[in-house]
């Protein structure tokens, strides 16, 4: 999930604020646990960031937005850290350079986590104070939804880490039984119509949800599931990877310059397909939804099976009003899971897979980003990317709704991103 915060904020003044704060907090670090102090600083690729930059980034959310501006008299930690740990906010001032962040072995990991001990602390002294503004308490709503965005990208960067040693090692031991078979594909149509895309503002939304608004839909049908491993094996075995027909310019020079032949963590073994997991090297499992492809990948796959990428007012308006219960962060798994066999409509809306869309990421009609450093985001990476919808098997459940527009660049696929097809109906 991209680190993009927002600057439309809601209140989120309840009583439990504090004890999610605390719930937060404690799962981002559960994610670091199994990992060593060398497993922590290591940046294996410009787009991915080290676990300790991570975990004092969050942190750096809190500092310099919240307690700076709302905790009188606190205390900054270390003043470096404004430059060290500053993602993408101009406003707020340097920032060291993302492709470097591997190269910071000071401050060391205990030093960052004595930096998110500091900030915990000066946070439950403003929680405290008792009756909290509602602006301050959705500035702290933005910043838990913030760091769970970081909780994905810690296990999205780690395998990618791990991925690159020769030993393969595992971040987690226990792994899920392969299944037997994935539900049949179906296709479920939908009419023609207006429909109504975007946050209805009742809770929390990052500001690229917004303004609600109705579009006009010609009939479509969604696949019923995300497309398998068995199925994607047979667009390779079809040559799909040497068709230059079924690719878009920019995707068939990006398989060529990079030598592209099968998603990312693939290998070929001796009798059979194996990939890379959290779980370390495990065979492929033909029933599970096919992952870890580029936008580049999916568009070429659905021009091979006759059918397109789904535009995301056509994902959101198939899944308005559907329970956004999936395979997530908190079932364990880590990794997608196949389709079970015995329910009808759509499966796998929400979790195992970010499912690719063919709509660039843009502004919705009305659109405008706030004034200041938490208005920065969202708006201006509105150029060259394209939305996902659905969430992934690392995504926290609560984190996740019908309306979340995560977004990449084409050739991105160290995510879990995988393939739903959609074509025309009418």
């Amino acid at each position: 999930m991209n680190d993009r915060v927002s600057p439309t904020l809601y209140s989120a003044a309840t009583p439990s604020l504090a004890s999610r704060y605390r719930a937060v907090r404690a799962a981002t670090e559960s994610l670091a646990a199994p990992l060593s102090p060398e497993d922590c600083a290591i940046q294996s690729m410009p787009d991915a960031s080290p676990v300790k930059w991570h975990l004092a980034h969050t942190s750096w959310f809190f500092e310099t937005f919240v307690l700076h501006a709302h905790l009188g008299g606190y205390r900054t930690f270390e003043p470096s850290f404004r430059m060290l740990f500053n993602s993408y906010y101009n406003s707020v001032g340097d920032k060291h350079p993302r492709p470097e962040r591997g190269l910071l072995s000071r401050p060391s990991l205990d030093r960052v986590y004595a930096y998110r001990r500091h900030v915990d602390a000066a946070m439950a002294a403003l929680f405290a104070r008792g009756a909290m503004p509602s602006p301050v308490a959705a500035l702290i709503e933005l910043g838990l939804n913030h760091e769970q965005q970081h909780q994905e990208l810690v296990l999205t960067d780690v395998k990618h880490l791990l991925s690159c040693n020769p030993l393969k090692p595992a971040y987690a031991e226990a792994a899920q039984e392969p299944t037997a078979a994935a539900a049949p594909l179906t296709w479920i149509e939908f009419g023609e119509g207006l429909v109504e895309i975007g946050h209805d503002e009742s809770g929390f939304a990052f500001d690229n949800e917004l303004p609600r608004h109705r579009e006009y839909l010609h009939g479509f049908a969604l696949a019923s599931r995300p497309v398998s491993n068995r199925e994607y094996l047979g667009f390779i075995a079809d040559g799909g990877y040497r068709r230059p027909e079924l690719w878009l310019s920019e995707g068939w020079d990006w398989i060529r310059a990079h030598e592209v032949a099968a998603p990312r963590y693939w290998e070929r073994g001796e009798s059979a397909w194996r990939h890379f997991t959290l779980h370390g090297m495990r065979d492929l499992d033909p029933a599970a939804p096919v992952c870890h492809v580029s936008l580049y990948e999916a568009d070429a796959y659905a021009r091979w099976a006759r059918a397109r990428l789904p535009t995301e007012s056509e994902w959101e308006a198939a899944a308005s009003g559907r329970s956004t219960e999936g395979n997530m962060l908190e079932d364990g798994l880590l990794e997608p899971r196949a389709a079970a066999t015995d329910r009808g409509g759509l499966a796998q809306l929400f979790g195992d897979v970010w499912e690719w869309t063919q709509s660039a990421y843009s502004p919705y009609p009305g659109y405008r980003p706030a004034p200041g450093a938490i208005g920065e985001y969202n708006g201006k990476f509105m150029c060259n990317q394209y939305v996902l919808r659905g969430g992934s098997c690392v995504t926290p459940k609560s984190h996740i709704r019908a309306t979340y527009r995560n977004f990449f660049p084409a050739y991105a696929r160290w995510q879990f991103t995988g393939i739903r097809l959609a074509r025309d109906i009418g």
